[in-house]
């Protein structure tokens, strides 16, 4: 028996006016998905338990079955884990993003525009990371380039603190929202005086990108310790992710990364690259677990683009699910496979929420077939309901 895992992150969401009423899920074609629900069965999991935040971090640990009550110590450890930086017990670790703000007000008037810098390029990135290093590493603090807008900062001993999250404040002036700590508070205004006119924004205006102008600290947290998932699980396990946060969860379970070259967690990833990557660690490289993530829905609920929402989602069905499914069947191994989100992401507040989210459990050696299609209220028609949704990977390995 194989099992596949995708996660399609933030898929779920609110009715849109403008979809007349519909999610972006509704909206959607899905037809793989709609048939795996046809002929599997369909649910509501709360990935998020009760009074922790509705980040990836927390759900996604949940979605692989750990209880994040127990196994969660804050998300920018896990990313620290996927990039290899050495943590001790008494580090804090920070995400750091590179945002876009606007350049003419005071520091604390400005208006975060873009959490994501226009997604740049890890390798512009870089270039950035690098005049940051220059500017703010010391005894105290580390700077480690990521992927993407994603960085990371060690904090050596540290206190975690609550730093508010970038992508919930988008459009917003800043000011209220800046760190207490006037360390933080001091880099994160120095680092617009370095960044804003640097050579390479001056270039990326050019060309009409957005400018990676400052950095946003946020997301706290201490070394992690998981459980091994093949001890766990007696299963060998793989993860296929563009973001660090999932590579990190991978490494720190002991399961293999697949580095896809191309994937990016942007709606223009390597579909393709996933998939293949995918199959090819089922069948040819001897694992029996794969968690394919695609982070395009929810990249794309933050911008609260509707439109790219609903194509991200018909992406992850078309160019994921449909031939991981035509390559399994072909094979005729039997296999077991969970279609989820994480979080829902609605494109009306364009940040997460705790709300359960709607599953597929799917036997290839099952084959009874039903008229129901994959949406948040089908699944919620099914009066299905797991409170505790680390439990349903349990389930659905039958442990």
């Amino acid at each position: 028996m194989k099992y596949i895992v995708i996660l399609g992150d933030g898929m779920a969401g609110e009715p849109l006016e403008a979809l007349g009423g519909k999610t972006t899920l509704e909206t959607a074609a899905t037809p793989t998905m709609d048939t795996l629900a046809s002929m599997g069965t369909m649910g509501l999991a709360k990935m998020v338990p009760d009074g922790m935040k509705p980040g990836s971090d927390v759900a996604n640990l949940a979605v692989l079955g750990y209880d994040p009550k127990r196994n969660y110590s804050g998300r920018s450890p896990l990313e620290a884990l996927s990039v290899g930086v050495a943590m001790e017990p008494t580090d804090v670790v920070l995400r750091c993003n590179l945002v876009t703000l606007s350049e003419d007000e005071p520091y604390a008037q400005k208006t975060i525009i873009d959490h994501s810098s226009g997604e740049i390029s890890t390798a512009d990135a870089n270039v950035l990371m690098d005049a940051v290093r220059m500017a703010f590493n010391s005894d105290d603090f580390q700077f480690y380039t990521g992927t993407s807008y994603r960085h990371i900062t060690i904090w050596k001993n540290g206190t975690v603190l609550d730093f508010s999250q970038p992508h919930d404040h988008l459009g917003q002036v800043i000011g209220q929202f800046l760190p207490e700590n006037p360390a933080f508070r001091s880099m994160m205004e120095r680092s617009f005086e370095i960044l804003n006119n640097h050579p390479l924004n001056i270039q990326r205006a050019a060309e009409g990108k957005n400018k990676a102008n400052s950095l946003w600290f946020w997301g706290a947290g201490t070394k992690p310790s998981l459980s091994n998932f093949k001890e766990k699980t007696g299963l060998k396990g793989a993860m296929i992710s563009a973001v660090d946060l999932l590579k990190g969860i991978a490494v720190g379970a002991g399961m293999d990364v697949i580095h896809v070259e191309g994937a990016t967690g942007s709606l223009h990833t390597n579909y393709a690259g996933k998939a293949n990557a995918a199959v090819k660690t089922l069948l040819e490289d001897g694992n029996d677990f794969v968690y394919v993530h695609v982070e395009a829905p929810d990249e794309m609920g933050h911008q609260g683009i509707t439109e790219h929402k609903v194509q991200a989602i018909e992406y992850l069905d078309s160019r994921i699910i449909a031939p991981i499914k035509e390559a399994l069947d072909a094979s005729g191994e039997d296999y077991r496979m969970l279609v989820l989100p994480d979080h829902p992401t609605p494109i009306r507040i364009r940040t997460h929420t705790s709300q359960p989210v709607p599953y597929i459990l799917y036997d290839s050696r099952i084959q009874q077939r039903k008229s129901v299609r994959y949406t948040e209220a089908e699944a919620a028609a099914t009066g299905t309901l797991i409170a505790d949704g680390y439990t349903l990977m349990d389930e659905f390995l039958h442990i």
